[in-house]
């Protein structure tokens, strides 16, 4: 069990503000950048094609949401922007095994470490390390390689933390989000079936379902990476729920 979770452990990981204390407590070195606003959504954007996914939140007010992230520095290494890609209110998905995103803007010579949980266990779910260097750009993590199955209802913390000092964990650099499996929109299935690959993610963010949406996406730009109209439509995506664009320095 790494440190991170002793930190996170269940009773404590819901709650935003002892993870947003963690990371207050780095130091004179490290810079926290406010939480930017939601942008609003481009709908009426009469330059956003008919591809450009368009993210309804959810109506309901799903507790949890995105913690830490934002601009800052280790002492050691120049700023960077590390952010999980995630909604700041729980984000949804009807996948059983759905993918998460994390982005980090600079390669980092500490290494990664990825802690997936259900606060209702005992043990993350999922503990990953990443060992430096770690590569800058988007990271995807799917659930399926770990053989993790979310159960309907059920709010999951996932973080992702840079660790500079191993025997400090109060030093790490932490950003988290949360996940909710509900089920899929009565009509969502049959759109789906008839709809080309290119317009499934703009039905996944019209339904509100984030991950999906993120996931489909995802799923376009690794089957053509150098499609720069496929990260432009992500980095729109991510504006629209407050996070900087995905882009690499």
């Amino acid at each position: 069990m790494n440190a991170l979770w002793r930190v996170l452990k269940p009773g404590r990981v819901a709650t935003a503000s002892l993870a947003l204390a963690l990371i207050a407590t780095v130091g004179g070195a490290l810079v926290v950048a406010a939480q930017p606003k939601p942008a609003p959504a481009p709908a009426a954007d009469a330059k956003a094609s008919a591809d450009t996914a368009v993210y309804k939140p959810p109506l309901r007010g799903a507790p949890g949401g995105r913690v830490g992230g934002g601009t800052r520095g280790t002492g050691h290494e120049p700023a960077f922007v590390l952010s999980v890609l995630a909604p700041n209110h729980t984000g949804l998905t009807v996948s059983e095994q759905p993918s998460l995103f994390w982005f980090i803007s600079n390669a980092s010579s500490y290494p990664v470490e990825l802690t997936f949980v259900d606060p209702q266990k005992t043990e993350p779910l999922v503990e990953l390390k990443l060992n430096p260097p770690v590569s800058a750009g988007v990271h995807r993590v799917r659930l399926a390689d770990h053989n993790v199955r979310l159960a309907p209802g059920v709010s999951y913390q996932w973080y992702v933390a840079v660790v500079p000092d191993s025997s400090r964990r109060s030093k790490d650099i932490l950003a988290g989000g949360s996940i909710e499996r509900v089920a899929s929109p009565a009509d969502l299935a049959a759109k789906l079936s008839s709809a080309p690959k290119n317009q499934v993610p703009s039905l996944y963010a019209g339904a509100g379902l984030w991950y999906d949406a993120l996931g489909a996406l995802g799923d376009l730009i690794d089957q053509a990476p150098q499609d720069k109209s496929l990260t432009d439509q992500r980095s729109a995506l991510l504006r629209q729920v407050g996070l900087p664009d995905a882009k690499t320095q």
